[in-house]
């Protein structure tokens, strides 16, 4: 049988599991540090858990700062992958599970492009969710959130505190939130002219 890569040095190797700082994605890191590794850091997903590899001289402080460049990384690369509309019903799936203990039961969640103003819809009397085309590309938590926030609208129609407890599960609400602004605001802005004046 193959030696294990990550315990085939010989020595001791230290690894922590901790929970992620606010808004990283997965349910806790684990953070491995190996005697042979000497520069480099790497990451991968691992089921729930984000694995962090590290050299075993860094110190406290580059390993915080180093998590937090590989979690942004991991995230900016998953960001690139478009879900299709089958991937994106099993994820509105388990996220109803994990959030909302699978009350929520979409019949069809879908891409669309005709949403031009909103971000997702729902229509609850047909169990139906639409999101717009515009948020693929954006970050994963991004998309979780408006799925959430549209699977919550199958369990409560309006806005009201209930409606907005039921989101206060997800961890990265308000960050969602706050991304999604920022791109409005932004494209509100003035379009400026580039440098050759056209």
């Amino acid at each position: 049988m193959p030696a294990d890569p990550l315990h085939s040095a010989g020595k001791p190797q230290r690894s922590t599991t901790s929970q992620p700082p606010s808004g990283s994605g997965a349910s806790a890191i684990e953070v491995r540090r190996s005697n042979r590794r000497r520069r480099t850091v790497s990451a991968y997903r691992e089921g729930d858990r984000t694995v962090v590899l590290i050299p075993a001289r860094m110190s406290e402080a580059e390993e915080q700062r180093w998590v937090s460049v590989m979690l942004d990384k991991l995230a900016a690369q998953e960001s690139k992958r478009v879900l299709g509309d089958t991937e994106l019903s099993e994820r509105a799936q388990r996220l109803s599970a994990q959030y909302f203990d699978g009350r929520a039961r979409p019949a069809s969640v879908r891409w669309v492009t005709n949403q031009n103003t909103r971000w997702g819809s729902c229509t609850p009397s047909e169990g139906s969710i639409r999101l717009s085309h515009r948020l693929q590309g954006m970050p994963e938590y991004v998309v979780d959130y408006v799925l959430l926030h549209e699977l919550a609208h199958l369990l409560v129609p309006g806005h009201g505190p209930r409606f907005w407890r039921l989101l206060e599960a997800y961890p990265r609400t308000e960050r969602a939130k706050g991304y999604l602004e920022g791109v409005v605001a932004a494209d509100r802005l003035p379009h400026l002219p580039d440098a050759r004046g056209e």
